[in-house]
Parts: C-alpha cells; structure tokens; sequence
C-alpha cells in the first residue's frame, strides 16, 4: 500500500512540515498491537527520505468509537466529533502555523479526517492536507 501511495507522499509532503497518521483509540490499539496509518506513514518518511518531521504522537483519539461500517455521514461526523486532542499542551507551539500532512488507509466520508483537521487547527496548525490509500464510497 504505502509504495502505491509514495509518488503522492512525495507530493503532498514537498509542501508539509509534519507528517501525523490517524490514531487509534488506545483500548483499540491495544486489541490490534499495530496502527496502520501509523505504519504506513513511518514507511513513507523513511523509504522516501523526504525531509519531514513524523510526529505519530501529536495527536491522540481520546473518544472510543465504535466502528462505523454502514453509518450514514452524519452519524459518522457525530461520532467523531471531539475524539481527537493534542497528546500534550507542549505539541502546541511545535505544530503552530505548520502544514500537517495526515495519513490514513481509508476514508469513507471523511468525517474522521475533518475531525483531526479540525482540531489540529483548532490548535494553531496553518494548514492540514490529507493522504489515505483508498476512498469507498
């Protein structure tokens, strides 16, 4: 997936400071032992050696959602809503004004990547951009 995804790595993350995947819920992450958007990601800054800081930790999912196969948008966007923050009030001043680039596998409505968005700017970010190998419509 990620060498499919590295031509448009390159890309979007010529014109990023920072490279932030998607977390999991920890209770999630636990269950998988793996972040997928995290792998794919640390993939695309080491093999394609762009100079870009990958920041895995900035953003935390501080909300459990439960999964959302076969929810409409709006249940979608409403159960993301607020389940993302900053890991720590120190991240602020390192992601202010910067171009985050987010990694994700999928996007579906992109009620999920709009929240992150959201609240990374919420936080001071001058911009957000966004990679996911695949959108299912």
């Amino acid at each position: 997936m990620a060498t499919m995804m590295a031509p448009h790595f390159k890309a979007l993350a010529a014109e990023a400071d920072l490279v932030i995947p998607v977390p999991l819920h920890r209770t999630r992450f636990l269950k998988r032992r793996y972040n997928q958007s995290a792998e794919l990601a640390r993939w695309l800054v080491m093999q394609t050696k762009i100079e870009i800081d990958f920041a895995p930790h900035f953003l935390v999912r501080v909300k459990a959602t439960p999964s959302m196969a076969g929810l409409s948008k709006d249940k979608r966007e409403h159960n993301v809503r607020h389940a993302f923050r900053l890991a720590a009030p120190a991240s602020k001043p390192l992601i202010a004004d910067k171009h985050i680039l987010l990694v994700d596998d999928v996007m579906t409505t992109g009620a999920t990547i709009n929240s992150c968005a959201q609240t990374l700017l919420a936080a001071g970010a001058g911009s957000v951009s966004a990679l996911v190998f695949a959108r299912v419509v």
